[in-house]
């Protein structure tokens, strides 16, 4: 059976692989071999989907090697393998909610390379990965035929002796499905990254939106130096979870369809505690905005587009993100007029009061294929040409 990777995707993977361990009892364990073992634990999570009522996958096993560049039959390979294959709609898996995967013991040491491998769309099982666009009917989700052993993730994981390296995978599917022109197919380009689970009790921030915005067209994200680390929806009553986050200060930025971003500042991450960034009483209910559209062709159409508001005294934020139809590299934003509003994070605010904080309408597209990248600013006070980006 073909198994899917990114080997040959040219896309770019952030890994935020880091030392996780909880205890697993006993010391260190030994092996049949008498070499020490530990234990390595995944669970998988989502990022919210643009567009999209169901994105599935179906996922095998996940494998992982000592050896960066070991291929799929080296030996040395240690597996999680879920039997049977397990189908999972990644968008249910928002707002904190994980789907575990199993754990398996394997040699103690540092673990470089990750493969989440896939089943294959076959005559007797198509919709094997599929997704499901508003509004649209199931429709199959393509995966490059050039692959053969798994998605392939550079990452950094120590398994110690005795313990148990404890990870989740992070699947962002808004930046994964990537549309086909007016064929009406879909591929899969797979975002990926890895965060440690070190803890329940923290690496977690939870608050509430307004009712009013209180649906799966606001989104919900934490950002370091404007590249978004979690992100989720709301639930119907606005409140929200962002988990796991690998500790550290982050911008929590508020996205909603005719509103102003909003953006809370230094929101800290712990493994101690869950950071409550507000209660209903101060739910994030931004500004009434007018929008405008803007379009425009990226090439290569393996290239990416956002959109980006630097705002004053900083930081710089991502305000959105737009699909590049792999067929035509055409893609599209609709951005917010109104000036995006900032305030500080302070524990148990007793009012939360966002101030504009750069000029309305003022953006940044930005284009990026490989490690180049190219800019263009754009005011949406006022109509935009389409916007073209070509690299060589």
């Amino acid at each position: 059976m073909m198994k899917q990777t990114l080997q040959r995707m040219g896309m770019g993977f952030c890994a935020a692989a880091t030392l996780a361990l909880a205890a697993c009892g006993g010391g260190g364990g030994i092996g049949g071999t008498g070499s020490p073992v530990g234990s390595l634990r995944f669970a998988i999570t989502d990022a919210p989907a643009c567009g999209y009522d169901q994105v599935n996958i179906t996922i095998q096993k996940v494998r992982v090697h000592q050896s960066g560049g070991a291929a799929d039959a080296d030996s040395g390979w240690s597996e999680v393998v879920l039997a049977p294959e397990k189908r999972v709609d990644l968008l249910k898996l928002t707002n904190g909610v994980l789907e575990e995967l199993g754990q398996t013991t394997l040699p103690t040491g540092k673990y470089t390379q990750l493969r989440l491998v896939l089943a294959e769309n076959t005559s007797a099982a198509p919709l094997a990965n599929s997704v499901v666009p508003t509004g649209g009917a199931e429709t199959a989700l393509d995966t490059p035929s050039a692959a053969q052993s798994g998605l392939k993730l550079n990452v950094d994981i120590d398994v110690p002796a005795g313990q148990l390296a404890d990870f989740v995978i992070d699947f962002d599917a808004c930046k994964s499905v990537v549309p086909r022109g007016s064929s009406g197919r879909f591929d899969l380009k797979p975002v990926i990254r890895v965060i440690p689970r070190l803890a329940d009790a923290g690496l977690r921030v939870v608050g509430y939106v307004a009712p009013a915005i209180a649906n799966t067209a606001t989104q919900v994200s934490l950002q370091l130096n404007g590249t978004p680390v979690k992100a989720t929806v709301p639930d119907a009553s606005g409140s929200f979870v962002l988990y796991p986050v690998p500790v550290g200060n982050y911008d929590l930025v508020v996205t909603a369809t005719g509103r102003a971003t909003s953006v809370l500042t230094s929101v800290p991450v712990t493994t101690a505690t869950v950071t409550t960034v507000n209660g209903t009483a101060t739910a994030i209910n931004p500004t009434v905005s007018a929008s405008r559209t803007v379009t425009g062709t990226v090439t290569p159409t393996s290239a990416t587009v956002r959109a980006t508001q630097a705002l004053s005294g900083g930081p710089t934020i991502e305000a959105a993100w737009a699909p590049v139809d792999a067929d035509t590299g055409r893609f599209a934003f609709t951005l917010v007029q109104a000036a995006p509003g900032k305030a500080a994070y302070v524990p148990n605010p007793a009012t939360l009061t966002f101030t504009p904080a750069a000029a309305a309408g003022n953006y940044r597209l930005e284009a990026s294929s490989g490690i180049a990248t190219q800019a263009q600013a754009i005011d949406v006070t006022a109509p935009v040409p389409p916007v073209t980006f070509i690299f060589p």
